[in-house]
């Protein structure tokens, strides 16, 4: 499959990509999904302008595990909001991609619709054109063959036909009628067998074809039969995985909420971190002031200390100032003492010196 993809490829142009998780239906049980990628890979829708058909191609390596072409009969179909699926009657197998987001599943199943429509343009302009290029051959094969082919007259009999067909040519080779020669007649008749025989060639294509249109009906009802089973289980899938949305929405919530609780510890977190910077710089701060404080405080002591010595030596000096008061009392007292004795001694001086006066005016 890989090469006839290449083959393609090489012709083709893609017109849209994106990337998906590939997978196919299991070709056994029909109900499991078999992964065909071990990775996203990229999905690309093709364009073969030479064949008028859209195509859905993705390679994992060198091996092509989608080769899908797109018929106006193919739905694709959204079974999740990242998952979904499309039948491909012709590969036999149900294709399924996820995705990564909502987004990119719903513009790939835009896509599939568009190419879908243009693909079923695509045939009806095609059905005209050859339903344009049928009519003169059927016209210059006679009046029988103008009326749309059906099973019936597709699977009649060559005697059924010759009679037709020697019918009209009887007239013609009828010398008497027409007065032809012979040679003459002889060449209409080698025509009119050449054109038989070419029915008969494309009679047989044709009961050919309508055998293998009738087996390929027969396969495609046994398909359509496994495909509405396969619906049907699908159907009980998207319920179940409903539920499972259901569950992972809730998981969803929750899961917000535990976003929200850790956005909110870590923000708690990051105030709690401020905070205790600061109260590193605080404690930063108090060692500096208890270092001060101690220092402070050995020179209080040391201060205390001196002051202790100056008490004692004021002690001392009020004890020798109150001795040297008591001293200087009691120096004191005797130089009144002796004041008041020099004090009796003058008056005595003076008494004597008076009296000497006298004594001495008197002589």
């Amino acid at each position: 499959m890989h090469k006839i993809a290449y083959l393609f490829i090489g012709r083709e142009q893609p017109i849209f990509s994106t990337r998906a998780h590939v997978f196919q239906i299991d070709p056994n049980t029909k109900k499991n999904w078999v992964p065909t990628s071990k990775h996203a890979v990229t999905v690309s829708y093709f364009y073969d302008s030479t064949r008028n058909v859209y195509r859905i191609i993705s390679l994992d390596g060198s091996k092509a595990i989608i080769n899908s072409t797109i018929t106006p009969n193919m739905t694709f179909t959204k079974t999740s909001q990242k998952f979904g699926q499309w039948a491909d009657s012709r590969a036999n197998t149900v294709y399924g991609l996820g995705f990564s987001s909502e987004h990119h599943l719903s513009k790939f199943a835009e896509k599939f619709q568009e190419f879908k429509e243009a693909a079923r343009l695509a045939k009806e302009k095609s059905q005209e054109k050859m339903e344009l290029t049928s009519t003169p051959s059927q016209e210059s094969a006679g009046g029988d063959l103008q009326s749309p082919l059906t099973p019936e007259s597709i699977n009649g009999t060559d005697d059924e036909r010759t009679p037709d067909v020697t019918q009209n040519s009887e007239p013609r080779a009828e010398p008497t009628q027409n007065a032809l020669p012979f040679s003459h007649s002889s060449a209409i008749s080698k025509h009119w067998e050449a054109e038989l025989a070419t029915l008969k060639g494309n009679n047989a294509k044709l009961t050919a074809a309508l055998l293998e249109s009738t087996a390929n009906v027969k396969q495609w009802k046994q398909q359509l039969a496994a495909y509405q089973e396969e619906a049907e289980r699908l159907h009980k899938r998207v319920t179940e995985l409903e539920c499972v949305s259901s569950q992972a929405n809730a998981v969803h919530t929750h899961k917000t909420e535990l976003n929200q609780t850790i956005q909110e510890l870590e923000e708690t977190l990051k105030v709690k971190e401020e905070e205790i910077e600061r109260l590193k710089q605080e404690i930063d701060n108090a060692r500096e002031l208890q270092e001060q404080r101690d220092s402070l405080t050995q020179k209080l002591q040391e201060v205390e200390i001196r002051n202790k010595d100056l008490e004692g030596q004021l002690s001392d000096l009020e004890q020798r100032l109150e001795k040297s008061q008591n001293e200087q009392e009691a120096f004191r007292n005797n130089l009144k003492t002796l004041l008041e004795i020099l004090d009796g001694k003058i008056f005595e001086l003076t008494e004597l010196r008076d009296n000497l006066a006298k004594l001495l005016e008197c002589s």
